[in-house]
């Protein structure tokens, strides 16, 4: 059974569609990267799975429960880590996580073993006694996703986890993501602007767009609906003119770029055979050739162009 079913979901406020039509399947342990622009529609989405506002239209279950029926089952299974998330300063790292614990109802006798479990698996095992004030956005961060699994989720929407975080720090908290999908067998929703690491850590994306679903699929699914086109990338030992005249004017190649001695070619047939032979008739060394798809970022941009 899929972690997420919505269909026809829809929200409006103050005569504002928000969200419109919204179809979004999501399966068991599968990571999922939600993307789209500032205002179009991504918390808002959020907030209907998580039962925090009620759609005006469609309907929607996590886990099998309807987020407004059954506000209280859908809260138990599922964690949440907003981008702004917020911490209790004049406590511990260890007292902010026993006072969640204590929220979802569970005895300091048997959050004790598991806060200290987490606090390590997050590696603030070393100042889960120091105060919070103390500690730094990627720090916060860390300690966010420690109270999220607090209560042994089934399913984790994660809002910007990175933002604002150094490249080492951000690394190392999609590294712990990538780790509590393998370990716990989470299904993790991740709603990020940062393109490059949703093409690494998702295994299918949805991109939103004015409150619409405007594409959903792994990265080269998408690729192909918004492209149709084949991409080689070589390497050669030397570039110059007539070697990308004669490759422009091969049967099916409809553009070809230089960059140093890489060259890209693209194709509306598979002419890898084609290509490597006129490298070699030209009399210079093929280095390197290889299948080139589209970015996660290529592919967004163009389904905003269009």
């Amino acid at each position: 059974m899929p972690v997420v079913e919505a269909q026809g979901l829809a929200k409006r406020y103050d005569g504002v569609q928000a969200v419109r039509g919204l179809d979004l399947t999501i399966n068991d342990g599968e990571i999922f990267g939600l993307l789209g622009p500032n205002g179009s529609g991504k918390t808002t989405t959020i907030l209907m799975l998580l039962g925090l506002t009620e759609p005006n239209a469609g309907e929607v279950r996590i886990c099998g429960y309807d987020p407004v029926r059954n506000p209280i089952a859908v809260k138990r299974r599922v964690g949440y880590l907003p981008e702004n998330v917020g911490f209790y300063d004049d406590l511990t790292a260890r007292e902010n996580l026993r006072f969640v614990a204590r929220l979802n109802g569970i005895r300091d006798r048997d959050s004790a073993p598991r806060i200290d479990a987490l606090l390590d698996q997050v590696g603030l095992k070393e100042v889960a006694d120091h105060l919070v004030y103390t500690f730094s956005r990627g720090m916060r961060q860390r300690l966010g996703i420690a109270d999220v699994l607090i209560k042994d989720p089934e399913f984790v929407i994660l809002d910007e986890p990175t933002s604002g975080i150094d490249p080492e720090g951000a690394t190392q908290i999609l590294d712990m993501i990538a780790e509590m999908r393998h370990s716990q067998g989470l299904t993790v929703m991740l709603s990020s602007h940062l393109l490059h690491q949703v093409q690494r850590m998702c295994d299918r994306v949805g991109i939103m767009h004015r409150g619409a679903m405007v594409a959903q699929g792994t990265v080269d699914e998408l690729g192909s609906k918004t492209d149709g086109e084949n991409h080689l990338e070589l390497r050669v030992s030397a570039v110059d003119a007539a070697l990308v005249e004669r490759l422009r004017n091969l049967d099916g190649v409809s553009d070809v770029t230089v960059d140093g001695n890489r060259v890209r070619v693209s194709s509306t047939d598979d002419v890898r055979a084609q290509v490597a032979r006129t490298v070699l008739t030209h009399g210079v060394e093929l280095l390197e050739l290889r299948s080139a798809g589209l970015t996660l970022e290529d592919i967004y941009l163009r389904y905003f162009q269009e």
